[in-house]
């Protein structure tokens, strides 16, 4: 099982909270940290976290001065009912690790089988020795189904046991602390309103205050000894007290099926909750542990990426992997938080992340997930035309920042709602799914409204200035030390693309006699607004600077003063915890690739000489403070031909959180980082682009790296890519024949 397992051997109270997002598990629509059955609440720092994606509370933004259009409220994933507590006591002793002696302690997350396994050798005070195994899964197949399996063996006595399982619904989050990207207003969101016993079935209810949603939690249990159950039921908890006579070296087996049903995904709840909770003990726990199995192997044909030579590389990919499947929702309701569901940073809010950094995975290996993800964003087109209107645009749509429902829920719009280029990203990734898939019905029914929408906004931001260039004034592109800029040179670059294939969506709409007048009877497109689109993308401004032979990242970024990189003490970083926004604004510093991210786009767009420039110069000044930087970096200095600093920057990325290298993965996973590492290796060191509809390979394989090898899905073929050090290699695994460039020279793949 070598580099398909995390593995702690020593109980870390130091790390707790960290080893919570690490070892947490999640399957798209439920989420659960891996804070132990004990509950150390007020004894380690913790964050003891269920949440259910897209499941959220609501609350008026406060505002000291609140101007026209800024978001309204806010939405928080919530934390929900806690069921993780399993407590034991040997003969009127508690079970603890702070207690006691751990004589052999093993946490490990098995990413191959999709469970947590805890072993534990523990002696008590008074020199009763027990082995406690416990494995905990979250289903993949049945999504509402969370499993405790606890198993206790007496290894040098007999007596009596005390096992308390405790469905707690009195939880909260965490509240907001100084750093931006964690914690919620107000901690206590949830109202129990149903506490309840039903034939040994403990079942809660929660409300939230504002979005007007409701979850059921139910639980039971099954044990393998007689015992004697005591249910103790409060307003806010059930506690069941399970005694029974422990016999030296016989196990005792403890399990507990978890349900976990919302009113955004269940019409009735309550019924359905306990319907799926009878089906999940008659099929018993072995059932969902081998489907998870089956489930798992299928995902790895598609997805796993074989690295040899770099153990901990290989290591950091597969779990990258992994909790990119735990975090993606599969349902068209959801998408892919900042931050999974593993923690609470960010709130639960998606951003720009999915649709560039995360996409590519799906939609090369697992299409009809990102389809899914794509449906998301459709399914919220009418909000974000609200917001375009909220915003003084008459017609089109404009996608919100961050959000959890669709709404815009950013207060701070300079880094926010200034991001225009959210609507250019979401139109991107419709565009590459079906130069990837092929998918024509999709683009018909759903991509070309999207691209329509969100391109209408781009044009009414720019217009045409006294040269006839068509200009886009007042945005902030990807790097958020730089806001309310005129010409973003990502953003024009993007917009620009957008603009392109509008005209392709018209061609496939034309297709479609039907769904074409449809749609303009919809939104009212013509061809005249198509050809005003294409006008605009022939003179769209792209600012460069003849001098220093660079693409400026804005109008003004060269006119101002280099941030003092030498008298910056490394303590400050990063640095928007530390200096106020405009101090950051008024210097030429970035927090991550914004125009080196345009020219791995867009590569087309300029020359590779040019790219070596902006990317030497942009080097210098970025602090890739943003998770989103370094994977970029090194996709770039691939494209260049720097193999150690491609290396060096693709390290960092790809064991981002398992070596917890910005120091707050604590608050969650960093979904858009893991996405990053598979780009990375398949358009960094492989080098693959998609140009004119066609697969193209550079690939620049690193020294300590002997051989690479990956499947992707392109349009109706499956393919077996290896590079090593004799090559690089496409097999054809199904499909029709494929012509493909390596190095700008044509094969063909049969």
């Amino acid at each position: 099982m070598l580099n398909w397992c995390i593995v702690k051997e020593n109980f870390d109270k130091e790390n707790f909270m960290l080893n919570e997002t690490l070892f947490h598990l999640a399957n798209g629509y439920l989420g659960v940290r891996d804070s132990f059955e004990e509950d150390f609440r007020g004894k380690l720092k913790s964050v003891r976290g269920t949440y259910i994606n897209g499941f959220y509370e609501t609350e008026d933004i406060q505002y000291g001065e609140k101007l026209y259009g800024y978001a309204e409220y806010s939405q928080s994933i919530l934390n929900i009912t806690d069921v993780q507590t399993i407590l034991l006591n040997i003969d009127g002793e508690r079970f603890s690790l702070l207690e006691g002696n751990i004589k052999s302690f093993k946490n490990e997350l098995n990413v191959k089988e999709g469970y947590v396994k805890r072993e534990i050798l523990w002696e008590s005070n008074s020199g009763k020795v027990l082995k406690i195994d416990i494995k905990r899964m979250v289903s993949f197949t049945r999504k509402e189904l969370f499993i405790i399996e606890y198993n206790v063996t007496p290894l040098n006595f007999n007596g009596e046991i005390e096992i308390i399982s405790i469905i707690d619904g009195d939880v909260s989050n965490i509240t907001a602390s100084d750093d931006p990207r964690i914690g919620t207003a107000n901690a206590k969101h949830l109202d129990v309103i149903r506490c309840e016993v039903k034939e040994n079935i403990g079942i809660i209810e929660n409300k939230t205050r504002n979005s007007n949603m409701s979850v059921i939690t139910s639980c039971t249990h099954d044990l393998n000894k007689e015992n004697r159950l005591n249910i103790d039921k409060k307003e806010d908890k059930i506690i069941f007290k399970f005694s029974l006579e422990a016999k030296e070296n016989e196990k005792i087996e403890f399990v507990k099926y978890s349900i976990f049903t919302d009113s955004v995904r269940y019409e009735n709840n309550y019924i359905e909750n306990l319907e799926i909770l009878k089906e999940v003990v008659e099929n018993g726990k072995a059932f969902y542990f081998d489907a998870q199995k089956v489930y798992l192997n299928e995902f790895w044909k598609s997805s796993d990426i074989i690295i040899d030579g770099d153990e901990k590389l290989q290591e950091g990919l597969r779990y990258n992997l992994y909790q990119l499947l735990q975090s993606v929702g599969k349902d068209m309701y959801t998408n892919i938080a900042a931050k999974g569901i593993s923690g609470e940073g960010y709130e639960g809010h998606y951003f720009w992340d999915t649709d560039i950094y995360i996409l590519p995975f799906f939609m090369f290996t697992n299409s009809f997930l990102a389809k899914n993800l794509l449906m998301y964003r459709y399914n919220t087109l009418d909000r974000a035309r609200n917001r375009a209107k909220m915003m003084g645009h008459l017609k089109g749509a404009l996608y919100p920042w961050r959000t959890i429902n669709g709404d815009e829920c950013s207060a701070f719009f300079p880094a926010g709602t200034a991001q225009y280029h959210i609507n250019t990203d979401i139109a991107y990734s419709f565009i590459q799914y079906y130069l990837i898939t092929e998918d024509k019905e999709f683009m018909q029914n759903y991509g070309a409204e999207v691209l329509f929408e969100t391109a209408r906004v781009m044009f009414d931001i720019g217009h045409f200035n006294r040269e006839g260039k068509f200009v886009i004034n007042d945005v902030t592109g990807p790097d958020e030390y730089t806001c309310i800029v005129n010409n973003n040179y990502y953003t024009n670059v993007m917009t620009k693309y957008l603009f392109e294939n509008t005209k392709l969506a018209w061609e496939i709409l034309n297709e479609n006699k039907e769904k074409l007048q449809e749609l303009i009877s919809k939104i009212g497109i013509d061809e005249e607004e198509i050809k005003a689109f294409e006008k605009a993308k022939e003179n769209m401004y792209l600012p460069f600077d003849e001098k220093l032979k660079i693409h400026p990242q804005d109008d003004s970024f060269l006119n101002k003063k280099v941030w003092d990189f030498k008298n910056t003490p490394k303590e400050n970083y990063p640095l928007l915890l530390h200096y106020h926004p405009l101090t950051l604004y008024r210097y030429q510093v970035c927090k991550q690739a914004d125009t080196v991210l345009a020219h791995f786009l867009r590569e087309e767009e300029t020359t590779i000489d040019i790219i070596k420039n902006d990317f030497e110069y942009y080097e210098k000044i970025t602090t890739h403070d943003s998770s989103l930087s370094t994977c970029i970096f090194s996709i770039m200095a691939s494209r260049l031909g720097l193999k150690e600093k491609s290396y060096d920057y693709f390290i960092n990325n790809a064991r981002l959180d398992l070596d917890d290298l910005h120091h707050n993965t604590k608050n969650g996973i960093h979904t858009a980082a893991m996405g990053g590492s598979w780009m990375g290796v398949v358009f960094g060191f492989v080098g693959m682009r998609i140009k004119n509809g066609e697969l193209h390979f550079n690939p620049l394989l690193p020294d300590k790296i002997n051989k690479i090898k990956f499947k992707i899905n392109f349009k109706h073929r499956e393919l077996e890519i290896t590079l090593d050090k004799e090559g690089l290699d496409i097999k054809l695994i199904s499909g029709n024949s494929l012509d493909v460039y390596i190095n700008n020279n044509k094969k063909t793949v049969e």
